[in-house]
């Protein structure tokens, strides 16, 4: 080999080398950046079946699954700036209060939650800005509000109470209405959709004043009546022994066969 080749040779090899140790650099940089940027939470508290989740957040999505523990556990994901997050254990109710633990800071992170909880908990979440998704849960109650803009999704739910309100955001429920169960569902803008067994039995009434789309689907019949010129559907499936309200001002209204 000539001194020129060997030369050329030790170059190729010299910047290769550089620039794989800039590209390692890099990487641990970006890694050490994410990092600071965000803390991680997690907790697990012992629980009987019939535990109560309160939790209420301001800004970030919460996910609540059910689970055959008796056990609560929370993880969560805190971006910056860091929020100060204190849940408390009281006497059955497990208690998360973002709003009261950071009451007087102007400026909080993300705090995203992602909940197990036992299949018969009852669930009461709600946050500002974020998207809730409840699944599996038989217990009494779910209610899931958020204040401002966010997507609710429960599925596969069993309570027999739900209250699901947002204001810009689309509403989805998969579950069963119990018999004397009382559900009601609340958007101003987005789409409200309900899917349900072919045999459930409910009293209806559904109101969209601004769209009038109101979609029956499966669960049309002579009982149910249209008036206010489409704006309100009232009527009776079967018996009638859930009651149903769902109002959506400016989105559409659907109930699907499950």
């Amino acid at each position: 080999m000539t001194l020129a080749s060997y030369t050329r040779k030790y170059l190729k090899s010299a910047a290769t080398a550089t620039a794989f140790l800039f590209a390692l650099a890099a990487f641990f940089a970006v890694s050490v950046t994410d990092v600071e940027a965000q803390r991680k939470f997690s907790r697990t508290y012992p629980a009987s079946k019939n535990v109560r989740l309160q939790l209420t957040n301001r800004t970030g999505t919460i996910t609540v699954r059910g689970w055959d523990r008796k056990t609560v556990q929370i993880t969560a994901v805190l971006q910056k700036p860091i929020a100060n997050l204190t849940p408390r254990n009281l006497s059955g109710t497990i208690v998360i209060d973002v709003v009261r633990d950071n009451k007087g800071r102007n400026e909080v992170g993300d705090v995203n939650f992602a909940v197990y909880v036992p299949y018969s908990s009852s669930i009461d979440i709600e946050t500002r800005i974020g998207n809730l998704q409840v699944s599996s849960i038989q217990g009494g109650l779910v209610r899931a509000h958020i204040s401002s803009e966010g997507d609710i999704t429960l599925t596969n739910i069993g309570a027999s109470s739900v209250s699901a309100k947002n204001v810009i955001g689309d509403i989805f429920y998969d579950g069963v209405f119990q018999p004397n169960g009382i559900y009601r569902f609340y958007s101003m803008q987005g789409n409200v959709n309900l899917r349900i067994p072919l045999k459930s039995s409910f009293k209806l009434v559904a109101t969209a004043p601004s769209t009038r789309s109101i979609s029956l689907g499966s669960f049309s019949n002579a009982s149910m009546r249209f008036v206010g010129t489409g704006r309100r559907v009232i009527g009776k499936v079967g018996s009638g022994s859930a009651t149903v309200n769902v109002t959506n001002q400016q989105g559409s209204i659907s109930l699907l066969r499950r």
